[in-house]
């Protein structure tokens, strides 16, 4: 995995402020599959409406990028999508989060995250399952290829030790059988 310091710069707030997140998108499928150029983190986020103001202190404008107090507040009135970015003004890494609201494939993927201690850094990853049912939500939304590599190479690299039965289960819920047929299609499955 490569150097997991860009992304460290939101972990480690987030810790700080002991929100429940979890690491997601391309992060998350190099954690699980293989390396690749990413610029950016995805983080899926519960927050409160009162949580607001202490993460908007957490990254101050002279160092980030972070939307007005009403634009996040905003976004946390959202039941579903809500959605803001962050960016370091230094190494113009970026964030973007994703609110959980009522969206329960988020609440499942918070409950299930997996901590990962990353020198001496506790980073916690969604589940693999939860990022490749979202990695085929943003391929039938905008049908970009690069999500399927992430998905071929997170099972190359997942083999058996993961739970199948959980993913499919999720992919019928999500109403993700189509794309995940492209999936299985390019493996020759």
């Amino acid at each position: 995995m490569p150097s997991a310091e860009p992304f460290r710069l939101f972990t480690r707030k987030l810790e700080d402020l002991q929100l429940r997140y979890a690491v997601t998108g391309s992060l998350a499928a190099i954690y699980y599959g293989e390396p690749r150029m990413t610029n950016d983190v995805d983080i899926v986020v519960l927050m409160r409406r009162e949580d607001a103001a202490r993460l908007s202190n957490a990254f101050p404008l002279e160092e980030f990028y972070c939307p007005p107090l009403e634009v996040i507040e905003m976004e946390l009135a959202r039941l579903q999508r809500g959605h803001f970015i962050l960016i370091h003004h230094e190494t113009g890494f970026k964030a973007d989060i994703y609110l959980v609201g009522c969206d329960e494939l988020h609440h499942w993927a918070l409950k299930n995250s997996r901590t990962v201690e990353l020198d001496g850094d506790t980073i916690r990853f969604a589940p693999p399952e939860y990022v490749i049912a979202r990695k085929l939500q943003f391929y039938r939304e905008g049908g970009s290829e690069k999500h399927l590599r992430d998905i071929d190479r997170m099972l190359v690299a997942l083999g058996e030790e993961w739970a199948r039965a959980t993913l499919m289960e999720i992919i019928e819920d999500q109403g993700l059988g189509d794309e995940w047929a492209k999936v299985r299609g390019r493996r020759g499955a």
